[in-house]
């Protein structure tokens, strides 16, 4: 799995974090508990965009758990929790040796060329299946490149 993120030995607090936010978002957690079975985004490839923190990281996990595939950066060089982005990557049954979980591009203190390093990550999926599909951006940071890069969509004016 490729990633950037400051340092995965904040796993650990991250995932206690994690578990605790987890308790201050129910409807995120009543979806998981709903649909995870189903898995409705199965075969969804979510390209997103926001603090990088840990509620996020419970979008983040709740959205893999109904089946889709994401990869994430922040969209503030300031706002990243770099515990949250390196629970995010090693996972909830991983470990930093063995990380299992989302690829995330994203520390506290990019540079601005780092910034837009971490937003082309998101935007480049392997070669095996669909490009992305949804994007999930805070006031476009991703969704410029995309339309940039793709076009913007047509359809009827």
């Amino acid at each position: 799995m490729d990633f950037k993120v400051a340092d995965l030995s904040l796993a650990g607090f991250g995932r206690a974090e994690i578990d605790l936010a987890e308790h201050e978002m129910p409807g995120l957690m009543a979806m998981r508990e709903r649909f995870a079975a189903v898995k409705p985004l199965a075969g969804a490839r979510i390209a997103g965009s926001l603090h990088m923190t840990v509620q996020t990281a419970v979008l983040i996990e709740t959205l893999t758990a109904l089946g889709a595939e994401v990869r994430w950066a922040s969209c503030n060089i300031f706002s990243t929790q770099d515990h949250a982005a390196a629970a995010v990557v090693v996972g909830p049954d991983g470990t930093p040796d063995q990380p299992s979980g989302v690829p995330v591009f994203a520390w506290k203190g990019e540079t601005l060329a780092e910034y837009w390093w971490c937003t082309e990550q998101i935007l480049t999926w392997p070669t095996d299946g669909p490009a992305s599909g949804p994007t999930v951006s805070s006031v476009g940071p991703a969704s410029g490149p995309t339309v940039s890069s793709v076009g913007p969509a047509s359809g009827p004016n």
